[in-house]
């Protein structure tokens, strides 16, 4: 797998139902590793969490359609999952002090789910502002990497 594993925050009460929920809901779609190429969707494995570097960006992570409307209704069950999500499959892409997600959060922002907006300009607007403020790859442009057209 050759995937930079960053150890999971101690906030993560339970590592295993994390992992098992993000198979379940997640995997798939985006892949059990993380990496879904060549679907046209965004690869997470070592690249999310780039998304933590802006507080915009970090709130978009949990206003996804499928992350706010989740079945996962448990909003620390569904900030563990985003917590193996990030730090877990996104390995070292996550800022070092990147704080994980708590249920506090995951609570306030689920409400503002995304729905009247285009899902990829959203995702674009995001990766430009990881490039430009934190220095993430301009590879993020890309919904994996080796995308072609």
């Amino acid at each position: 797998m050759g995937q930079a594993v960053r150890a999971l925050p101690a906030a993560i009460t339970d590592p295993q139902l994390a992992r098992s929920d993000y198979v379940e809901n997640c995997g798939g779609c985006h892949g059990v590793d993380g990496s879904a190429a060549p679907a046209q969707l965004p690869e997470l494995r070592d690249r999310v969490g780039w998304f933590m570097c802006t507080r915009e960006a970090r709130a978009y992570l949990i206003r996804l359609p499928n992350v706010a409307h989740s079945r996962i209704k448990d909003n620390q069950q569904l900030a563990d999952l985003m917590n193996y999500v990030v730090f877990g499959l996104g390995g070292d892409s996550a800022p070092a002090e990147a704080d994980p997600f708590t249920a506090d959060e995951i609570a306030r922002e689920r409400q503002h789910a995304l729905s009247s907006i285009s899902l990829k300009a959203e995702r674009a607007r995001h990766v430009e502002s990881a490039i430009r403020q934190c220095g993430a790859p301009a590879s993020l442009r890309l919904l994996y990497p080796g995308q072609k057209g």
